[in-house]
């Protein structure tokens, strides 16, 4: 009988010719555990996901709870299902009023998916904007819209009318006209190692926008929910967006998204054509249990409270000569070092010799990533930082 690593490696699409092969049994708060029984902290959550942690006591008792009534019912949007509309009110409770209505997916990509084409429907425009080594998604919109050229190269035709723009460039504003659609941008910007905007440039960003009326996408799939200290990172820049996208820490380990807009915005998708956007599995009833657990965690533990803290705590341990730069925004950080084969055997011997699981960035191979469960303590931040520290040598 082959083993669950044979196949894994003979059946499963692979990604890469060098997948981490750590074989995972069970998960509890900021750790996995191998077979052996092994314990590894998670420093990255899943790439952002488990912003809770591992299978937290209320996102699992949402799940029991939603399986003992019924799964999948219908396609979305026809029939009522009590756990996505309460989801979406939640949701709503923590926006401005104007971002009143939830179109729920299966995933970040969807969420971008749907936000391009609705932003088109609203417009009657075609072009779209992006950041250069911003990061959406890999499906064939959102990869349209991604900012790396070698990244997508090999898959085009992708989307025609894409533009991309410099990240904080106050000039390249210019570029958004009366013929742009929309413009597409993290609020802080993941894959590229962390970068946060300018003070004075997300407001600028969005003046232009309204000046042509092309309509501001912000993406929060990978930093919303708590993850850079406020619930949206919006929200630390002074600007509101005309769709938001999340996805990644909202569901508790379940897969789930969506982007959020004004109902007239939304109200595109329901005529010329009806079911403008549809989906079969969107809006899953087990999948927004657990999203509205893991909203209500966050919000009722009061866990974005001790998220400076505990990145304060992370910035004081981490100095090594080795170390070029911290950056970060709460609990999305990145460390610097001189260069990916400099970075590579450091998060090899992290893994396998000190039993800490972390990562580089899509963009910056040479930064160390840096996103732990919110619910991680100050002592484990200690045993993280001791064993990167030890790590780096």
């Amino acid at each position: 009988m082959l083993t669950p690593r044979q196949l894994f490696l003979r059946h499963q699409a692979q990604t890469s010719d060098f997948p981490l092969l750590l074989e995972i049994e069970r998960a509890e708060g900021v750790y996995m555990y191998d077979a052996a029984g092994k314990a590894y902290l998670d420093l990255i959550s899943g790439i952002g996901v488990s912003n809770v942690g591992h299978r937290h006591p209320r996102v699992l008792r949402a799940i029991q709870d939603q399986l003992d009534k019924y799964l999948h019912l219908m396609v979305y949007g026809e029939v009522v299902q009590a756990p996505p509309a309460r989801l979406a009110q939640a949701l709503t409770a923590t926006l401005p009023p104007r971002l009143d209505n939830v179109y729920f997916t299966n995933s970040g990509t969807e969420a971008v998916e749907g936000a391009l084409k609705l932003a088109k429907r609203h417009t009657g425009r075609t072009g779209l904007l992006s950041s250069l080594n911003a990061y959406h998604g890999s499906t064939h919109g959102a990869l349209s819209i991604t900012g790396s050229e070698g990244f997508k190269n090999a898959f085009r035709p992708l989307l025609p009318d894409v533009r991309h723009f410099r990240h904080n460039s106050f000039d390249d504003l210019a570029l958004i006209t009366e013929h742009t659609a929309a413009v597409v941008i993290e609020t802080v910007q993941g894959e590229a190692g962390v970068r946060l905007p300018h003070p004075d440039y997300l407001p600028a960003l969005r003046q232009r926008c309204s000046e042509v009326g092309a309509l501001l996408i912000l993406d929060e799939i990978q930093c919303g929910f708590g993850r850079t200290g406020t619930f949206w990172a919006f929200e630390q820049f002074g600007i509101e967006p005309d769709i938001l996208l999340t996805a990644k820490g909202m569901g508790g380990g379940m897969p789930i998204g969506a982007f959020i807009a004004p109902q007239s915005i939304m109200a595109g998708f329901k005529t010329d054509p009806i079911l403008g956007h549809c989906t079969t599995f969107g809006g899953h009833p087990v999948s927004c249990a657990a999203a509205l657990a893991t909203l209500q965690v966050i919000q009722e533990e009061n866990l974005l409270a001790g998220v400076a803290e505990k990145a304060a705590r992370f910035r004081q341990h981490l100095r090594h000569p080795a170390i070029r730069e911290v950056r970060g925004c709460g609990l999305l950080m990145a460390v610097e070092f001189e260069s990916f084969q400099v970075l590579k055997p450091i998060i090899d011997r992290a893994l396998w010799h000190e039993g800490l699981l972390t990562d580089w960035f899509l963009f910056c191979d040479n930064s160390l990533r840096i996103a732990p469960p919110l619910t991680i303590t100050l002592e484990q931040i200690d045993e993280a930082c001791a064993a990167l520290l030890k790590a780096i040598g």
